[in-house]
């Protein structure tokens, strides 16, 4: 009875936890999806500056990736989370809170648009993907503070 009790309480401090941990660390959430949406980006960039053969199974992953970073960055990006971390955040997603909404809305429908289109050729996939990294670049320039 004892063993289930601790085990029952362990069970119950990891699941009230766990949701007060992510929370408390939004920074590092948004930089470790923000690290692999760069290492989707690395082949699909590959392929369109044909560094790297088309292979459409690894194009749809990588739109995969940044379809899901889509539907989670906007959470990741709270009041106060500007500070705290090694951020790279710009103050501007705060202070000009709706235009960085819809520069992730925006971001995300080019997801969206490159995945319906289901990319079969490099030919298909450069309309696409280009529409998608000129999103990236957008909200870059208007919302991130540039590495040195």
């Amino acid at each position: 009875m004892k063993h289930y009790r601790l085990i029952l309480g362990a069970c119950l401090t990891a699941v009230l936890t766990f949701p007060a941990a992510a929370e408390e660390a939004p920074q590092e959430i948004r930089h470790e999806l923000m690290e692999s949406v760069g290492d989707a980006a690395e082949p699909l960039g590959g392929m369109l500056k044909g560094e790297r053969e088309f292979d459409a199974e690894v194009a749809m992953e990588s739109l995969r990736t940044f379809q899901q970073a889509a539907a989670e960055f906007g959470d990741l990006f709270p009041e106060g989370s500007d500070t705290g971390y090694d951020t790279e955040a710009r103050s501007t997603i705060w202070s000009d809170r709706a235009g960085f909404e819809t520069a992730l809305a925006s971001f995300g429908e080019a997801v969206d648009t490159a995945i319906a289109a289901q990319p079969q050729s490099l030919d298909e996939l450069k309309p696409v993907a280009g529409a998608v990294f000129k999103q990236c670049k957008g909200c870059h320039e208007d919302y991130r503070i540039e590495d040195d």
